[in-house]
């Protein structure tokens, strides 16, 4: 699966964009005022300007080439504050071999950079132009069983093909590309962070014609354009 654009929503819309820009030194591949988009390797990440009565925030994560994880770390450190959790600032996920940090961004998402084992390598130093994609995204949903559901119908699994539970934490996706709908319920707390997962309207696209648009209220709606 390769996530193809991820559109959220922000109530600090010139900060974010400042911070993404100029401090991190993304390319701005559109900016109408009320929103810009990001190039993220083959990726691209907008931002809408939200409403002054929400505030809403997300977790995503950028996948970096597998070997390039302490590198970019060192890249990182002069531009963002390092998350912790239990006094550490990275961690090792052994069943998927991938080593993670994590930040805030002026809008409050939690942005994680990952390298994972099934991540292309890179031979040159690493810079912002060494993201590869978007590679999880938040699918915070009132119904995460049937929405579950859906997105297998979609020809998006569960990774290891595990069960679905309503309040079950499931990883949507391939595990060979790496990229993953991070289906949860609200009220579970992001590690590095003292954030719950709430309900905030986005809207994802995958595999060139899949779109899933959330409604901020939990609702879920996939749907898939038809060939021309």
């Amino acid at each position: 699966m390769l996530i193809n654009k991820v559109t959220l929503y922000s109530d600090a819309l010139e900060e974010t964009k400042r911070f993404y820009v100029r401090e991190l030194g993304f390319s701005l591949a559109e900016d109408t005022g009320d929103s810009f988009t990001i190039k993220a390797g083959e990726s691209e990440l907008a931002f809408r300007r939200a409403d002054s009565h929400s505030h809403p925030f997300y977790h995503f994560a950028f996948n970096i080439p597998n070997n390039t994880f302490d590198e970019a770390k060192a890249w990182a450190k002069d531009k963002v504050v390092f998350q912790t959790e239990d006094g550490e600032d990275e961690v090792y996920f052994p069943h998927i071999n991938a080593r993670s940090f994590y930040f805030s961004d002026p809008s409050q998402n939690l942005v994680e950079f990952i390298a994972r084992d099934t991540s292309p390598a890179c031979g040159e130093r690493f810079s912002i132009q060494s993201v590869l994609n978007i590679g999880e995204i938040n699918v915070t949903a009132a119904e995460v069983v049937s929405t579950g559901e859906t997105l297998q119908r979609f020809g998006i699994p569960v990774r290891n093909s595990g069960p679905l539970a309503e309040d079950g934490f499931h990883f949507m996706g391939d595990y060979g590309d790496g990229a993953f709908l991070l289906l949860g319920p609200r009220g579970r707390r992001w590690i590095f962070s003292d954030q719950n997962a709430e309900f905030h309207p986005l809207s994802i696209t995958v595999n060139g014609n899949t779109q899933i648009e959330a409604n901020g209220e939990g609702g879920i709606d996939i749907t898939r354009e038809r060939p021309s």
